[in-house]
């Protein structure tokens, strides 16, 4: 059976590939391994993928690597994944390739057996904030008027600091998924995903406080020049104060400190930016309520190659797709 890398000698190997995404990472893939996913870590050369195998029923099994494979595309790593993939019975395996796309990498994929697939894992698009200036220079960047609300909610007291407390920040994190009707994860995940990655330095959490009352807080990760914000939170109290725009930038001046150049805002509705810009103002549900407030902080749309299969199983493979539409909504 295909064997891998162990957690540390995947550190190692990313230890030359320093813009490596945070889900490439050994720790997430720890993470990923607490809840039912087995990982498995690849290399030939200079390119390699931590893979991701999701059980299914009747002994069947999806294969993914988030935003990799890393390094330049590597046959005998395709021929390794398909070998993985064939012994767990995966009926497909899905790449989310990282980093800005290029034409000539789709059609490498596609060259390489893959097809363009509309079940995504990640959000496709982004904003991407650049952290490169001094401080004025970064807040000159931003809208007006979120320039306007990180100092109102520094003149009405709101304050930022490091927090350690995952289980009332799983529990904002609740109250928050059911205010704006998205999903959450368990709080196990949350504490988790803290103590895998916070003592190595690639993870914070910030909160913001009023009369020393948690109003707002987030969970980011950074490595490297990157940085990320994954998973925020707001009780009902005092959002009038705004204590979410003063959060952010904390966590930008946390980035910066940690030698971050860029601040990845981690989701918005993908489409292009004319659509975006002019859909926003009557729009509200879904991911349009957060890019909102994430266009105020003034960095780039950046849209990924997306989501890529290879299947294995053709007519499973169509089931899954159906199954995954129909769960979506179409």
């Amino acid at each position: 059976m295909t064997s891998g890398l162990s957690a540390t000698e995947w550190e190692a190997f990313l230890a030359g590939h320093p813009q490596a995404h945070i889900l490439q990472t050994a720790a997430w893939g720890e993470l990923k391994a607490s809840f039912g996913w087995e990982v498995m870590r690849l290399r030939e050369g200079d390119c390699g993928a931590q893979v991701l195998f999701r059980p299914l029923p009747l002994g069947r099994a999806v294969a993914y690597v988030p935003k990799g494979p890393l390094g330049a595309w590597n046959p005998a790593l395709l021929a390794d994944l398909d070998e993985a993939c064939r012994q767990r019975r995966a009926i497909l395996l899905k790449v989310e390739p990282d980093g800005d796309p290029t034409p000539e990498a789709g059609r490498l994929l596609e060259a390489l057996g893959f097809r363009p697939s509309r079940q995504t894992v990640q959000p496709r698009s982004t904003i991407i904030v650049d952290l490169v200036g001094d401080e004025e220079t970064l807040l000159a960047r931003m809208h007006q008027k979120t320039r306007y609300n990180i100092g109102l909610a520094a003149r009405k007291g709101v304050t930022v600091r490091a927090w350690d407390d995952v289980a009332s920040f799983a529990a904002m994190m609740k109250t928050t998924a059911s205010r704006n009707r998205f999903g959450a994860h368990v709080p196990e995940y949350y504490h988790r995903a803290y103590d895998l990655s916070h003592p190595a330095g690639l993870c914070e959490l910030l909160v913001a406080e009023g009369e020393g009352e948690p109003l707002a807080a987030v969970m980011v990760f950074a490595r490297g020049e990157r940085a990320w914000y994954f998973y925020g939170a707001s009780t009902d109290r005092e959002r009038q104060r705004m204590p979410a725009y003063l959060l952010q930038w904390e966590a930008m001046r946390w980035a910066r400190r940690k030698g971050c150049t860029q601040y990845d805002l981690w989701g918005i509705p993908d489409a292009e930016i004319e659509n975006l810009e002019a859909e926003f103002p009557r729009r509200s549900g879904g991911l349009w309520g957060v890019y909102r407030f994430k266009r105020g902080f003034g960095g780039r749309l950046v849209r990924s190659l997306g989501a890529w299969d290879r299947p294995y199983q053709p007519l499973l493979y169509a089931l899954y797709r159906w199954i995954a539409s129909a769960v979506a909504g179409g």
